[in-house]
């Protein structure tokens, strides 16, 4: 749908991208990195900025239009959809933690793209003028393409991890310029190869304190309705793009080759087939439903964001309930069509076999892995727990 300005959105501008990304997943795929110049055109075309606060200079998209953006560019290629995913949460999360003056000057580059990990794996020693770091964070996605790499540290005292007033290490994240870390090649895989999620290492950088930020610690200073949906809510649906985009182009790449490939020893084409018929059936019921469950779980949550209302912690269990498993459904889909395409779908280059290994991936990730499936039925049960859906 085209906006009053008549710009199409950024949906509309990812699909037009797919050609591009899709031309480029096989040099993805032999460098272990995204193309740069499938980042600058997603930067160009405002992608990285769907989540990020028109303070900021971004686009402020519901979460649904966040999804659906990813889910375009994971159609065209999975690892693309990754870095693009990635660097959406990154500078969604990084804009208001940023002091006003500092967030115009770092977004103030249009093609910026950050690369970001908040683990505390680092170690920050406090000097005149801010901290000086070091550390090594694994999975930096993107980091051969950003302009910045935004990572956690734990803030030493003596030595020694400092205590924040509630007894927990202090931490701080650091914004750290591309000069200043070196990527690790790392990144040796079989999934999202292409995604370059390679080690980022700093050694002894000096990192003013206008570049510190408390991004777990301090309240946001921006009052967007994006930044009261509950972050690990916003961490885990966007991984769903991913998902649900790969899973989609292995749908529609299985119906293309259905009608011309025929398996050994058989005069029918596959789609003649009725276990075939079958398993695509079912593969569209499994993306299907869950792909509409998360749609209907997060909607309320963003509905709860604009109204200013806190979510209750049964609205925050069923996001993560319905992307995980949406992202297990995902990998269902595309392992029905992969099986009924049968030995060619194991070959390299075969459309169906890079989308397998990346889709299996996505569920690896935390935020949307099995786990949330025994966390969420209990709090769907009344069980007081401390779960960390906020």
């Amino acid at each position: 749908m085209m906006s009053d300005s008549g710009d199409p959105g950024p949906v509309a501008r990812a699909r037009a991208l797919a050609p591009l990304v899709a031309d480029a997943a096989d040099e993805a795929e032999r460098e272990r990195r995204l193309p740069e110049r499938v980042a600058v055109a997603m930067a160009e075309a405002g992608l990285y900025r769907v989540a990020v606060s028109e303070a900021c200079g971004g686009l402020a998209c519901p979460p649904r239009t966040q999804i659906e953006t990813i889910e375009a560019i994971s159609m065209a290629d999975g690892a693309a959809g990754w870095n693009l995913m990635i660097g959406v949460e990154n500078l969604s999360f990084l804009g208001p933690a940023l002091a006003p003056e500092t967030a115009e000057k770092v977004f103030g580059d249009p093609l910026l793209v950050v690369a970001g990990a908040l683990n505390p794996l680092g170690r920050a020693t406090r000097v005149d003028g801010g901290l000086v770091v070091s550390g090594r964070w694994p999975f930096a996605s993107g980091c051969h393409n950003a302009h910045w790499f935004w990572g956690q540290c734990v803030v030493q005292e003596g030595g020694a991890p400092g205590a924040s007033p509630g007894g927990e290490p202090e931490l701080r994240e650091a914004l750290i310029p591309r000069a200043d870390f070196e990527i690790l090649d790392t990144w040796h895989v079989a999934g999202l190869r292409g995604s370059g999620s390679h080690d980022v290492e700093v050694r002894e950088v000096f990192v003013p304190a206008e570049r510190v930020t408390a991004a777990m610690a301090a309240p946001l200073r921006l009052a967007d309705p994006l930044y009261r949906m509950p972050p690990l809510n916003r961490l885990a649906y966007n991984k769903v793009g991913v998902a649900t985009g790969i899973a989609r182009g292995a749908l529609d790449a299985f119906a293309e080759l259905a009608s011309d490939t025929r398996r050994r020893g058989s005069s029918q084409a596959l789609r003649e087939k009725p276990a075939v018929q079958r398993a695509v059936a079912e593969a569209e019921i499994a993306l299907g439903s869950a792909r509409a469950f998360v749609f209907e779980v997060v909607e309320a949550v963003w509905a709860a964001a604009q109204e200013g209302r806190t979510t209750t912690p049964r609205e925050r269990a069923l996001v993560h309930l319905a992307c995980s498993h949406a992202v297990r459904a995902s990998v269902d889909a595309v392992e029905r069509v992969h099986e009924a395409t049968g030995t060619r779908a194991n070959f390299e280059g075969h459309p169906l076999e890079r989308r397998l290994r990346d889709v299996r991936v996505v569920p690896q990730h935390i935020t949307v892995s099995s786990q949330w499936l025994e966390t969420s039925g209990g709090v769907l049960l009344g069980l007081e727990k401390e779960l960390p859906f906020g």
